[in-house]
């Protein structure tokens, strides 16, 4: 029994770390940017200040879908 499901685990793993590895990576980039813009959503006016931005400019921001990432992430 063994024998008859390695090779279909193996051909899966293959399958998954070779022929799509940038579906993964963009969707661990999604899941990342969507936690850091509602971090800055809910950041408090003194700590907004600190970092140069408005408390419309965070919403806006948050408010933006995580397919619209920053360029420097496409590199």
């Amino acid at each position: 029994m063994y024998a008859a499901t390695a090779p279909h685990s193996a051909l899966f793993t293959g399958l998954v770390s070779t022929r799509r590895p940038g579906i993964l990576k963009a969707v661990t980039n999604m899941v990342q940017l969507r936690k850091e813009r509602r971090a800055l959503a809910l950041l408090d006016p003194a700590a907004l200040a600190d970092i140069g931005i408005s408390r419309q400019e965070a919403v806006s921001e948050a408010a933006r879908p995580v397919w619209d990432a920053p360029n420097y992430w496409h590199k």
